[in-house]
């Protein structure tokens, strides 16, 4: 499961890395949780090009009758996107990418859950593979929404949790975006990332609580109080 995302990277280096033809607006953000928004690229115009926007995460499939149901769908597994009445539609051609520099997840301790933060070694951006809808509310009024894919655990995560977000190469952007993509030939790139691209440590339990959004949910802690 991924519950907590982070984006506090400068948005001339998200629009480098996202081939954004302009700046975008973002203030950092150190805790960002599900029903909130959550800022995703996908292909937009004539010629389509790379957008970033902001959009609610957890996902509202077109045939729901209200948007709470987002709330259980803030993750969809992989392995099962192609059978999955409330994915299927969006994988077979919305598919996007969510933008962040770390997620958190929570390991469980002798007393209590102990969360960490995974990000980058190199601390720069990336792409987690997604799914956004948009939904039409009684006064036909458009609801976006998005949900994180998630796959195995790689060797660094395995410890941690299970699961972990789905994170797409660089090269492979522009596919994973693309609405005419066959699914099929997108199954490859939900691997588990390769072991070394992440690291991971403890960080306070305020995380556990979205009030907290400040820089101080990415300090470390020290060994003797994870």
């Amino acid at each position: 499961m991924c519950g907590r995302i982070t984006l506090t990277t400068a948005p001339e280096i998200v629009a480098e890395v996202f081939g954004l033809s302009t700046v975008p607006f973002l203030s950092p953000r150190y805790n960002i949780a599900p029903s909130q928004l959550i800022p995703i690229v996908r292909l937009r115009g004539d010629p389509p090009r790379p957008e970033l926007e902001a959009v609610r995460w957890g996902l509202v499939p077109t045939w729901a009758k209200d948007a709470s149901i987002g709330h259980r769908m803030i993750n969809a597994r992989a392995e099962t996107l192609a059978e999955k009445p409330a994915f299927r539609a969006a994988f077979r051609s919305r598919r996007c990418l969510v933008v962040a520099d770390g997620f958190y997840e929570w390991r469980q301790g002798p007393q209590r859950k102990q969360p960490s933060l995974i990000r980058r070694r190199d601390q720069r951006p990336f792409a987690i593979a997604g799914l956004w809808e948009s939904w039409l509310d009684a006064d036909r009024a458009p609801l976006l929404t998005c949900t994180i894919v998630t796959t195995e655990a790689n060797p660094l995560m395995a410890p941690i949790h299970e699961r972990m977000p789905a994170l797409i190469d660089v090269a492979a952007y522009r596919t994973w975006m693309d609405p005419f993509a066959r699914p099929g030939d997108l199954v490859s790139l939900l691997s588990p990332c390769a072991d070394g691209t992440l690291e991971a440590f403890a960080v306070s339990a305020r995380v556990n609580n979205p009030k907290y959004d400040d820089a101080e949910c990415l300090e470390p802690l020290a060994p003797t109080d994870a």
